[in-house]
C-alpha cells in the first residue's frame, strides 16, 4: 500500500504524464500503475530489530531481586500467621516487634528526606498512625467473626487468589528516592484482603489485631522502605534479597520441609533461570520496520506554544 511521504497538495491545474512519469510514492498522485504496486527499491528501506535492546545477564539477575523480596515477603507473612495459628508466636510479641521495626524504618526515612530538603509532619503522622490502630483494635472483635460462616475452603481459596493478585499487579519499577510513590491500591488492596480473611480463623482479639497491624505495615510501608534501600546502593539491595530468602526458609522450615524446597527452586528459577531465558529467546526476534508503516505525525516540541499569546 502506497503510503504518503509529505503533507503537500498539487494545485488544480496540476497535470500528470500518465504514461512517461516514473512510479513515486504518493498516495495523493494520480499515477498509470496498480494501488498495490511498489518498484525494485520499495524494500531498500528495510530494517530489522530497531528497537531490540541488548541485556546482560547479571544486571538482570540483580533486577530480579525486586521480585524475590516480594514473594519473600508474602511467604513469611503466612508463615507468621500459621505460628499465630498454632500458638507458637505471641500476638503482643508480634505488635512490639512490628511497631519497633516499622518506628526504625520512619526514622531512617525521615533522616533520608531531611539531607534532601524534604520536611515531614511528624505530629500529623504520629496521631494519624494511633488514630489507625486504635480504630483497628476496636474493629477486631468484628472482624474476627466477619467470615464465621464461611468454610474453610473458601477462606484459603480467597487468600491465595488475593496473594497471587498482590504479586502480579505490585509495582516492581525501580524509581529514584526523590519519587518514591505509594505502592498500588490493587496489590495492596489484595494483601489487606488476604490478611483479613486470615485474621478471621484466629482465635482471639488480640491475634487478630496483631496479624492486621503487622499486614499493614508489612504490604503498606514496608514496600517503600524497600524502594528507599534500592536506591541506596547495589550491596544493600543484595543484602536486603538474601537477608529475606533467608529468613523466609528459617520460618517454614518448621512447618513445611517440602514447601521450603519448592520455594529455593522457585527463586533460583526466578533469579537465574527467567533472565538466561529472557537473553536466549531475543534471537528469535524477528521485528520489521520500512515504508509500509504509518505515518507518525509530528508533534509540537514544547507546550509554550499553546500558551504564547497571540499578536494583537
Amino acid at each position: 500500500m502506497a503510503v504518503p511521504v509529505a503533507h503537500q497538495f498539487p494545485s488544480p491545474n496540476y497535470q500528470y504524464n500518465l504514461n512517461n512519469s516514473p512510479w513515486r510514492k504518493l498516495l495523493w498522485v494520480k499515477q498509470n500503475y496498480p494501488d498495490n504496486y511498489v518498484d525494485n527499491t520499495f524494500l531498500d528501506e528495510l530494517q530489522k530489530n530497531v528497537n531490540v535492546h541488548t541485556y546482560d545477564y547479571w544486571k538482570m539477575v540483580y533486577e530480579s531481586g525486586v521480585i524475590t523480596q516480594h514473594i519473600s515477603s508474602v511467604v513469611i507473612f503466612i508463615a507468621i500467621f500459621i505460628y499465630l495459628q498454632l500458638n507458637t508466636l505471641a500476638a503482643s510479641h508480634l505488635i512490639w516487634s512490628g511497631s519497633l521495626l516499622t518506628g526504625i524504618g520512619y526514622i531512617f526515612c525521615d533522616l533520608v528526606m531531611t539531607r534532601r530538603q524534604h520536611t515531614f509532619e511528624r505530629k500529623r503522622v504520629v496521631k494519624s498512625a494511633i488514630f489507625f490502630f486504635s480504630t483497628l483494635l476496636g474493629l477486631s472483635p468484628i472482624l474476627k467473626t466477619l467470615t464465621s460462616q464461611i468454610s474453610d475452603d473458601t477462606i484459603w481459596t480467597l487468600t491465595v487468589c488475593c496473594f497471587l493478585t498482590n504479586v502480579l499487579f505490585h509495582d516492581y519499577v525501580s524509581q529514584s528516592r526523590a519519587h518514591v510513590k505509594i505502592p498500588g491500591s490493587l496489590s495492596t488492596n489484595a494483601a489487606i484482603f488476604a490478611s483479613v480473611l486470615l485474621a478471621s480463623r484466629l482465635d482471639t482479639n488480640l491475634d487478630v489485631f496483631g496479624l492486621l497491624s503487622f499486614a499493614v505495615e508489612w504490604f503498606a510501608l514496608f514496600p517503600i522502605l524497600r524502594r528507599y534501600l534500592q536506591e541506596l546502593s547495589p550491596k544493600v539491595q543484595v543484602t536486603l534479597t538474601i537477608l529475606m530468602l533467608l529468613v523466609s526458609v528459617a520460618m517454614f522450615l518448621r512447618i513445611s520441609k517440602a514447601i521450603v524446597c519448592l520455594y529455593i527452586l522457585g527463586f533460583c528459577f526466578i533469579t537465574f533461570i527467567c533472565p538466561y531465558w529472557l537473553i536466549f529467546i531475543q534471537k528469535y526476534k524477528n521485528e520489521i520496520h520500512g515504508p509500509w508503516d504509518e505515518a507518525r505525525p509530528r508533534l509540537q516540541k514544547s507546550k509554550r506554544n499553546l500558551y504564547r499569546k497571540r499578536p494583537t
